[in-house]
């Protein structure tokens, strides 16, 4: 038997927080290691108790979610952690932030418990949970500001059909449905986005989907 998924939860609402670790440790294959209330503990906490998957709140005293989530998985930490954020959806204006910090997904708090836990499977094998609805609100929401200033495009060291599958995975769409839409095999498609991820030094869809933005690649 392979060991259980090992998780630190971080919320400072007391209810929410117990309801995740009961929810989380009820279930075969996870152990919740730890809880915690802010986002220093939970930087001790990971640094101490080395969990698979942090499932971090966003907003919180001491250290907000955000700068948590960047000391524990953010770029140039030797050895990051995977954090998976949860918000809600009128809190979109922190989960960009969030993803451009180093988290490898998020979920909204309401999802059900069996989301929860595919949620936390997914982040923990290295994958990025993005809700493509989600997505597409939050990214819609804050293009503007998301984008780079006018000017010449930059050089993209990607083909032509590269650029394209780049370009679905900002809006948001699965696998599944960029395969659809192109009309080629979901096989095809997990090719070329580890062709994009590779080619751009980028850790994730997530990364991939700020990549667009922030160079001008998505509308």
């Amino acid at each position: 038997m392979s060991a259980p998924l090992r998780v630190l939860v971080c919320d400072d609402q007391m209810l929410i927080r117990t309801g995740l670790v009961t929810i989380i440790g009820a279930q075969p294959g996870f152990e919740v290691v730890g809880e915690c209330g802010d986002g220093r503990a939970a930087v001790d906490l990971a640094g101490r108790l080395h969990p698979d998957v942090v499932v971090m709140d966003v907003r919180m005293p001491v250290l907000d979610g955000i700068e948590a989530t960047r000391l524990l998985a953010g770029a140039g930490v030797p050895h990051p952690v995977k954090v998976l954020v949860l918000t809600t959806f009128n809190l979109d204006e922190y989960v960009y932030e969030a993803l451009r910090a180093g988290a490898s997904g998020f979920l909204l708090k309401d999802a059900p418990p069996d989301r929860l836990l595919h949620g936390i499977r997914t982040v923990a094998t290295g994958a990025a949970l993005l809700d493509p609805e989600v997505t597409r609100r939050l990214v819609g929401r804050h293009a503007a500001r998301i984008r780079p200033a006018p000017g010449a495009a930059p050089e993209v060291p990607l083909t032509p059909r590269e650029l394209e599958v780049l370009r679905l995975l900002a809006e948001g769409l699965s696998n599944s449905e960029i395969a659809e839409r192109l009309v080629i095999s979901q096989e095809t498609v997990k090719t070329f986005v580890s062709r994009i991820l590779t080619k751009l030094d980028l850790r994730d869809r997530v990364q991939a989907v700020v990549y667009a933005y922030r160079h001008g690649l998505a509308t």
